[in-house]
């Protein structure tokens, strides 16, 4: 079994019961973050001190409050350890059941198992973590298996998500093109990221970008 284990969750009787859920699987070494920054924190130093997580089991929404964070959300998390620890197995345990941020993950960040917060979420959870112990399986809640199956999204990727994400914060064209270059996204010519958002709106059938967005944020998208 797992000997060190990091629970990412902002609310305390969740995370208390995931806790003693893993207690019950003989997890030698249990730690805790409320915030995103907190737990990469604990990654980080984990592996200057050689004794680096086996498991992070993260929530995807963390609610703001008083205190500045850089990461906000589960995704960013995740996306942050993996490039400090690529090898180190995670799971989403989240209420979230859109289709396509599901497989997302799994495809964009590689997560291993994914556990929706529901009446059997526990013992759910508890056989995703022996599960993904044992083996490289995907792990999915059954009720979302459907979500790793689904194919209307197949032409999606990891660029439009970039993209639609700066659009739904406002950028325009040439303030895309910036942050792209930026973030080292190519392409990230003003042409051909307007040829891109023209391919979106016909895909999503929008009508301008204002109702793409609104499309984007309703299936998940961002």
């Amino acid at each position: 079994m797992f000997k060190k284990v990091l629970v990412a969750e902002d609310l305390d009787s969740i995370s208390i019961t995931v806790v003693q859920a893993l207690e019950t699987l003989s997890v030698e070494e249990i730690q805790h973050s409320k915030y995103c920054d907190d737990a990469l924190l604990k990654i980080k130093r984990a592996l200057l001190d050689n004794e680096p997580f086996d498991l992070l089991i993260s929530d995807l929404s963390f609610k703001a409050d008083h205190r500045e964070n850089t990461l906000t959300s589960g995704e960013e998390l995740i996306e942050a350890v993996k490039k400090i620890q690529p090898d180190i197995k995670t799971i989403v345990f989240s209420i979230e059941d859109k289709s396509y941020r599901i497989k997302s993950l799994f495809n964009n960040l590689g997560i291993n198992a994914y556990v929706s917060k529901s009446r059997q979420s526990i013992p759910e959870l508890k056989s995703a973590v022996q599960s993904i112990f044992e083996s490289n399986e995907k792990n999915i809640s059954p009720e979302l298996a459907y979500a790793l199956n689904e194919k209307s999204f197949h032409e999606i990727e990891a660029y439009d998500i970039s993209l639609l994400k700066l659009l739904s914060n406002g950028y325009i064209l040439d303030e895309i093109s910036v942050a792209f270059k930026n973030m080292g996204i190519i392409p990230n010519g003003s042409s051909s990221i307007e040829k891109r958002i023209n391919k979106l709106k016909i895909y999503f059938k929008a009508n301008n970008n204002v109702h793409l967005i609104a499309i984007a944020k309703d299936l998940g998208l961002v």
